[in-house]
């Protein structure tokens, strides 16, 4: 049983600037030589990450809604120019859109567990959703209507 992340998407305003956000740095990385792959750089590496790592995905807050998540390919421990001991979560490049809910905001991440995540839009029961705008969706989510 594979475990989740859930992450507050700071910058992007909608799941359209996350992807610009990851195209525009992948294409970053390959005019540097570097691996376009995208990733996220946290502080602290999450202690159950063998649960996350190839069948948990991070599921990204945008404006207070749970919009997307992207898949977590891979979890390493690396160190920051400063010194400090961070953590890169390698992740897929899908953005995969989800039944939106509404959360608070907090700090750092939260683990989500299978059960409490929401069904990718994509799936039956969130099917109808998939062709509403994304505002739309996170204002009636934000109403608690769907």
């Amino acid at each position: 049983m594979s475990l989740h992340l859930l992450k507050l998407c700071v910058g992007p305003a909608s799941i359209a600037d996350l992807e610009a956000r990851i195209a525009r740095t992948g294409a970053e990385a390959v005019a540097q030589g570097r691996d376009p792959a995208p990733a996220h750089v946290t502080r602290m590496v999450p202690t159950r990450a063998a649960e996350i790592v190839g069948g948990g995905s991070i599921y990204w807050v945008i404006k207070g809604t749970l919009a997307c998540r992207q898949a977590v390919r891979a979890i390493v421990p690396t160190v920051g120019e400063d010194g400090i001991g961070r953590c890169r979560l390698v992740l897929d490049p899908v953005v995969v859109p989800v039944s939106p809910r509404p959360c608070r905001p907090f700090q750092g991440w939260r683990y989500l567990k299978p059960e409490d995540a929401p069904a990718d839009l994509g799936d039956t029961v969130a099917g109808d959703l998939a062709e509403m705008p994304e505002a739309l969706r996170r204002e009636l989510a934000g109403l608690g209507l769907i």
